[in-house]
């Protein structure tokens, strides 16, 4: 599986999806491989973090924020399982390629009125690149979402007739995040029987069933 995740729209925690997700199928004994997409490369900053405390590598990681990148992907496969891509914040040429190095697109978004349709332009994309790869699937996926609010009902209210559709599992607004994203650990090390790496296994495990 090659899924990339993507949105126009900064903030909506993607690249702290990116790392768990990849995270979550290495540590279920799948050979990962994840390509920092983004020129800011906070994936690669995280891994740096990881790197100076010693810890061991849990997942393949290259820096390639490259308009090329639908053409390199192909030969970076070789012996993985799947390949997770963090892309850029904003539409560019570099979002067009890294949805066509995709099979799956993942568009994270916030439980706000107007994070689903901020996404107009990556969909038209999408639909665009459909042209070429009819088998291309692509999923909103809520996240950053506190429990039990009004917003978070809204949010599953409104992303219920949308196309694509979102996935069932969503992920919460969780400190431990932070601290992850700061310390170059993941939240199934840091606190594995919390909310939050249930969530990601739920996330990752939905998303590895779901079909087209």
């Amino acid at each position: 599986m090659i899924v990339a995740l993507l949105n126009q729209k900064g903030g909506v925690g993607k690249t702290t999806l990116a790392l768990h997700l990849a995270g979550e199928l290495a540590r279920q004994g799948q050979r990962v491989l994840l390509i920092d997409a983004d020129p800011q490369g906070s994936a690669l900053d995280w891994a740096e973090r990881r790197n100076r405390e010693g810890l061991p590598r849990l997942f393949a990681m290259i820096g390639l924020a490259r308009e090329t990148l639908h053409r390199e992907v192909p030969d970076l496969t070789a012996g993985v399982a799947h390949v997770v891509i963090d892309g850029p914040p904003r539409v560019t040429a570099l979002v067009r390629s890294a949805i066509l190095a995709a099979e799956r697109v993942l568009i994270p978004v916030q439980p706000s009125p107007f994070d689903a349709w901020a996404s107009a332009e990556l969909l038209r994309l999408l639909d665009e690149a459909r042209g070429w790869k009819p088998e291309l699937s692509a999923r909103f996926v809520l996240n950053r979402c506190i429990a039990r609010t009004r917003l978070l009902a809204d949010a599953r209210h409104e992303l219920a007739g949308v196309v694509p559709p979102a996935l069932a599992a969503s992920v919460g607004q969780r400190v431990v995040f932070a601290r992850c994203m700061r310390s170059g650990r993941l939240a199934f090390e840091l606190e594995p029987h919390s909310a939050a790496a249930h969530e990601i296994t739920a996330f990752a495990t939905e998303l590895l069933e779901v079909g087209p």
